[in-house]
């Protein structure tokens, strides 16, 4: 069996995956740009690695937006 593969990471492991700083990772989240995290508690929170993908290979775009 192999190792799983994780369903949600931490904003220093997301940015990483985007290769880019934190700072600016979280920058493009409050901006809307990139995905939300989901809250698992008060205190964790963690981003979909299936939402950064999505991102990424264009699924996930935004059918409302005009040009």
């Amino acid at each position: 069996m192999g190792k799983a593969q994780p369903l949600a990471v931490t904003e220093r492991t997301a940015a990483a995956m985007l290769d880019m700083k934190p700072s600016e990772f979280r920058g493009l989240v409050q901006c809307g740009a990139l995905p939300s995290p989901a809250q698992i508690s008060d205190k964790i929170e963690r981003w979909r690695v299936s939402d950064l993908e999505a991102i990424l290979n264009g699924s996930a775009i935004d059918n409302d937006f005009e040009t």
